[in-house]
């Protein structure tokens, strides 16, 4: 198979779901959310923000929000997060950096996934692990979790398409190797 720096850095990519303390460096933060800045967007419209969050007290708080979200759900294994104290929807990342957009435009959400892959790639290229996170897609309309991510800069007409974790990864749990499914590709010639 033909390979090079970039196939072999998607190739290289994992979510990682334990990390240090070690938090993300300011110009490694920047390089992160330029490169989701060029993603491609529908009709170039680019109305996509990002916010990053690196105070740890914040992001302690909004996992509370989320989780008082899930408390008020049907859902009965929501409510059980909400009740497991030791619960972090980022995983304890040291950065989140939330994805959100405009929701009046259908493909919103894929210009957010675009922009959410840029982020894991270049993550990935400067050594930092990284991982979706959805639970603030599911609860951003949550009176309580809106009101507390607008006061983090999130606009308040946007839709939260997801998060990107950011961090280096925990060296004692180890990563799992990629198996790729069977019979996912078809060639049409």
């Amino acid at each position: 198979m033909k390979t090079n720096e970039i196939l072999e850095n998607i190739k290289a990519r994992r979510s990682v779901r334990a990390y240090t303390e070690q938090q993300v460096p300011e110009e490694d933060l920047q390089a992160i959310l330029e490169a989701a800045t060029y993603a491609p967007s529908g009709m170039h419209l680019e109305t996509w923000h990002f916010t990053a969050i690196q105070n740890v007290s914040k992001l302690a708080e909004l996992n509370e929000c989320i989780k008082g979200a899930f408390a008020k759900s049907d859902d009965v294994r929501l409510q059980e997060r909400a009740r497991n104290k030791a619960y972090c929807c980022y995983y304890h990342a040291p950065t989140l950096v939330i994805v959100s957009n405009e929701p009046t435009q259908w493909w919103a959400g894929m210009d957010c996934a675009c922009a959410i892959e840029n982020m894991f790639l270049a993550a990935q290229s400067l050594g930092i692990g990284s991982c979706w996170i959805n639970q603030l897609g599911t609860t951003c309309d949550d009176p309580e979790v809106r009101e507390f991510i607008t006061a983090l800069g999130v606009p308040v007409s946007h839709k939260v398409y997801g998060c990107v974790a950011l961090g280096y990864g925990d060296p004692k749990i180890p990563m799992k190797e990629k198996k790729v499914k069977a019979d996912t590709v078809t060639i049409v010639k």
